[in-house]
């Protein structure tokens, strides 16, 4: 509302606050705050502020998804920032793109988000528009284009028989029949990336952007990932998040694998320390470490995986075994510990008589 009653009267009529929030025809934030006296005066003077307000040229939020896109570039990782234009471009301009953000309410995003849901797409794909265009809205917010996000009125897309994921991962068993296959077939790239994979938990892209300069001794350090999904050729980017940039401690299995991989490249011609641990002067595509994936399982006749569940299988492990589940999340490099207790808590081993015992002591 905006007419505000104030204390204090003149001739009799009351004091009134008259206030209006706009953007003017240069796209700055504005405000209008006026004071009359009387009931009509206040109500006339909003009308003609209202009037005003509503004449003034407003944001499409194709333009402001433009202006969002551009600030962000500066910010993210150049694969994240086509994971957004790609939300943006298919999921929210084919259905907002026209509408004026300073008149979007509850009712038109109700619209967009029922239109979503008819779509087909997955959950995970809705609820990532939904974050999206939550974020478009609260940067329209801080530029005080609007006041007020009215996207979680409508609330995030939910699934009422969703249940937790299942976790699918190789115990120590099942890995040795499967990474016996490459190592039979000398095809040994992929016999080191898929070890690297089980051993330490680095994502794909990670693995792929190893370089022999990174392995100092015992240690491992993350530093940098591969992106394969960009237009173009492939490019060298910043791990996923800050707490991606790690050290890790080798396991002694490990060593020895990267000692004879190291050994056979040396035997290549212009090796230097710059080769990719996997592959040498070019890194792996990820084409075919998925085609090696495939066709190792069937060979083993264990369940496939996917490249990524490695690093569940590396976590399964060591949460089996008791492993302080902040260990697990810093050689993972998740952002948030509770990233790693959401997704592995359950597989830590039941220790209720322990705790029981402990309190009995007391």
């Amino acid at each position: 509302m905006p007419i505000y009653k104030m204390e204090g009267k003149r001739d009799g009529l009351q004091k009134y606050r008259v206030r209006h929030n706009y953007v003017d025809e240069h796209g700055i934030a504005r405000q209008t705050d006026k004071v009359v006296y009387g009931s009509d005066a206040a109500k006339e003077l909003d009308r003609e502020l209202l009037q005003r307000k509503y004449a003034i040229p407003k944001h499409t939020v194709a333009e402001l998804c433009e202006e969002y896109v551009r600030i962000k570039s500066h910010e993210i990782r150049e694969t994240s920032l086509d994971t957004l234009k790609k939300i943006i471009r298919l999921r929210i301009l084919p259905y907002l793109g026209e509408e004026v953000v300073e008149y979007l309410n509850a009712a038109a995003l109700q619209s967009w988000k029922q239109t979503l849901e008819e779509t087909g797409w997955s959950l995970k794909t809705k609820q990532d528009a939904y974050g999206e265009l939550r974020a478009v809205l609260q940067y329209a917010i801080r530029m005080e284009y609007i006041e007020k996000n009215p996207l979680p009125q409508v609330g995030n897309f939910k699934d009422a028989y969703k249940t937790k994921p299942e976790i699918f991962f190789y115990t120590p068993e099942e890995f040795k029949r499967y990474i016996n296959i490459p190592l039979k077939r000398q095809e040994w790239n992929y016999y080191v990336f898929f070890n690297i994979a089980f051993y330490t938990g680095l994502r794909k892209g990670e693995i792929h952007a190893l370089k022999w300069t990174d392995i100092d001794g015992e240690y491992l350090t993350v530093s940098r990932s591969i992106a394969q999904k960009l237009k173009g050729p492939y490019r060298e980017t910043p791990p996923k998040n800050l707490t991606s940039c790690r050290r890790l401690q080798i396991p002694k299995p490990l060593m020895v694998i990267l000692r004879d991989q190291k050994e056979r490249q040396k035997m290549m011609e212009g090796f230097t320390e710059d080769f990719r641990v996997c592959g040498g002067p070019v890194c792996l595509c990820d084409t075919g470490v998925d085609h090696a994936n495939r066709r190792y399982a069937e060979q083993a006749g264990i369940k496939r995986i996917r490249i990524h569940d490695f690093r569940h299988s590396h976590a399964s492990l060591l949460a089996n075994a008791g492993i302080n589940i902040l260990e697990i999340s810093k050689r993972l490099g998740h952002a948030k510990v509770e990233i790693t207790l959401n997704t592995y808590s359950h597989l830590y081993p039941k220790e209720e008589e322990r705790a029981v015992s402990i309190l009995n002591a007391v």
